[in-house]
C-alpha cells in the first residue's frame, strides 16, 4: 500500500492467475471518479443536443454526409486553385 500511495500508480491482486482487484493511491481514484463525471456531464450534453437537433429538423431528413462533403471539397479546391484545374 505504501508504494502504491508514494508512487501514485496501482498493484493488482490476482487470484489463479486472474486479475481481481486493483489498488489504487486515493488521488489516482479521485482522478478517475472526476473522470466519469465530466463523461457522464458529456454524454447528457450530447443526448441533449441530439434532441434539440431532432426537434428543429422535426420530419426532414439531413442531407448526406457523404454528398455535403463532396461539395464543400470540391468549392474549397475551386477557391484555393482558382481557374487551375486538377489533373
Amino acid at each position: 500500500m505504501r508504494r502504491v500511495a508514494e508512487s501514485g500508480g496501482a498493484v493488482i491482486v490476482e487470484k489463479d492467475g486472474k486479475p481481481q482487484v486493483a489498488i489504487l493511491s486515493v488521488a489516482e481514484y479521485s482522478r478517475l471518479k472526476s473522470g466519469a463525471k465530466e463523461r457522464a456531464d458529456w454524454q447528457s450534453l450530447l443526448d441533449r443536443a441530439h434532441q434539440v437537433i431532432a426537434a428543429e429538423l422535426g420530419r426532414r431528413k439531413l442531407p448526406d454526409a457523404a454528398r455535403v462533403l463532396q461539395e464543400t471539397r470540391e468549392e474549397r479546391d475551386a477557391q484555393l486553385l482558382g481557374p487551375r484545374r486538377l489533373r
